[in-house]
């Protein structure tokens, strides 16, 4: 059976699991990565710990197997993670060799993006401040979960009076991105010239209503 739930405390650990295994374009990150927590330190562990009202887990027999997470208002998060959550983990880091980024690791490029993190561009949050991320173990995917844990979490956003979510789907990944597609999001217009690999999408918290 699987189950739904506010992420807690315990399930920190394997909510880190799951962005590696998850990681890589929607697949397993765990060979490109000797720091096995980076990608966690990311894009799960700061939500978790600052944002657990905007936190569900799905729960099977094994234990815990994916995670939505988010924030209500994408700057105003931007401002606390350099507050709160950067700097710890800056103390244990060692910033790598700008000047030798054509030889970076994967571990290296995380570790480039604690130390300098890239802020999300107004043409993205302008219309729908909120953000999410969420990532499923293989043994849970297409079976429905993904579409509950969305729309569980966007009925709680909604409550806290959220009216718009935006996401970032990397376009190597298909799967993910027919997902998003498929569950009410859309393109956001004024983000199309932005560079690189990311495709941002778009939805209203309410039922599946896209932006224009």
């Amino acid at each position: 059976m699987i189950t739904l739930r506010p992420v807690e405390p315990g399930d920190l650990e394997a909510l880190y699991h799951i962005a590696l295994a998850t990681g890589l374009a929607g697949g397993d990150a765990s060979h490109i990565h000797k720091d096995p927590k980076l990608i966690g330190h990311i894009y799960a562990g700061p939500y978790a710990v600052l944002a657990p009202d905007l936190a569900l887990v799905a729960i099977d027999d094994e234990g815990v197997a994916g995670y939505i997470v988010g924030a209500d208002d994408t700057p105003a998060w931007d401002d606390r993670l350099e507050r709160d959550w950067w700097p710890g983990l800056r103390g244990r880091l060692q910033q790598p060799d700008y000047e030798n980024r054509a030889h970076w690791s994967a571990d290296e490029r995380r570790i480039w993006m604690i130390f300098h993190p890239w802020r999300t561009p107004g043409e993205v949050h302008q219309n729908h401040r909120a953000h999410l991320h969420m990532n499923i173990l293989p043994r849970l995917q297409r079976r429905g979960v993904g579409a509950k844990l969305l729309d569980a979490w966007l009925e709680a956003a909604a409550a806290r009076g959220v009216e718009g979510v935006h996401i970032g789907v990397n376009r190597a990944n298909a799967g993910g991105l027919a997902f998003w597609l498929a569950r009410g999001f859309t393109e956001i217009d004024t983000a199309r010239d932005l560079p690189g690999r990311t495709l941002w999408l778009a939805r209203r918290c309410g039922p599946r209503v896209a932006f224009p």
